[in-house]
C-alpha cells in the first residue's frame, strides 16, 4: 500500500514540475476571488484479540476564499466520535487559518498552510468535557478532475496541541510533533463554486 502511495505521490510531483505558471483556456485550478467548498470524512472500527471494539466516526466540511492568487483564507468545523466498548466520546470543534498555493492556476497544486483550531469534546461515561487548543501547519497537494471538482490530500507537517479536562486541579496534556511519512495523509473533495 506504502508503495502505491508513493508512487501516486511521485506522479503528483512530477505533474507539478511541469505545471504552466499560466492558467489554461479551461476554468480548473484557482483565481483570487474563488470561494470553494471542501470536505472530509472518515470512519473506522476495530475489534481486538480480546473482543474489545472501537468504532469511529469523523466529518469535517471546510470553506477557502482566495485574497490573492496564490493565498486563501480556510476555515471548518470537525466532528468526531468514538466509541471504544461502551464508553463513548463525541467532540466539536472549529479551525480557521490561511493557505499558500503554488501553481494554483494549474490542474494540480500543492499547498502548506497554518491553522489555529478549538475543540471541545465529552466523555459520555465520566461526563468529562476535554478543551483542546492547537496549531497546525498541514501540507496538501490538490488535483482538478474537472473545472469544478478537485480531490484533495493533505499529510503530515507540524502540529501542537494542548488538551485540558474540565475537572478540578486536571493539568493541561501538550503534544509537539512533526509528521513527514504518508503514514497520516487524508482525502476528501473539494468544490468551487
Amino acid at each position: 500500500m506504502k508503495k502505491i502511495i508513493l508512487t501516486v505521490a511521485a506522479v503528483f510531483a512530477l505533474t507539478f514540475a511541469n505545471a504552466q505558471d499560466k492558467k489554461e483556456k479551461s476554468s480548473e485550478g484557482f483565481s483570487k476571488g474563488d470561494l470553494y467548498l471542501t470536505g472530509t470524512a472518515g470512519f473506522s472500527s476495530d475489534k481486538t484479540a480480546l473482543g474489545v471494539k472501537t468504532d469511529g466516526l469523523t466529518l469535517a466540511p471546510g470553506i477557502g476564499y482566495f485574497l490573492t492568487e496564490n493565498v486563501a483564507l480556510v476555515g471548518g468545523l470537525d466532528y468526531n466520535s468514538t466509541k471504544v466498548g461502551n464508553a463513548k466520546t463525541t467532540g466539536l470543534g472549529l479551525h480557521a487559518g490561511v493557505k499558500y498555493f503554488w501553481t494554483p492556476a494549474s490542474k494540480f497544486s500543492l499547498s502548506i498552510g497554518g491553522e489555529l483550531s478549538y475543540m471541545t469534546s465529552k466523555e459520555d461515561t465520566f461526563d468529562v468535557k476535554t478543551n483542546t487548543i492547537g496549531l497546525t501547519v498541514p501540507v496538501g497537494l490538490h488535483y482538478f478532475v474537472s473545472d469544478a471538482f478537485a480531490i484533495t490530500s493533505t499529510w503530515g507537517g507540524l502540529n501542537y496541541s494542548s488538551a485540558k479536562a474540565d475537572t478540578s486541579g486536571a493539568k493541561a496534556a501538550t503534544n509537539l510533533g512533526l509528521r513527514l511519512d504518508m503514514s497520516s495523509i487524508s482525502f476528501g473533495l473539494l468544490y468551487k463554486l
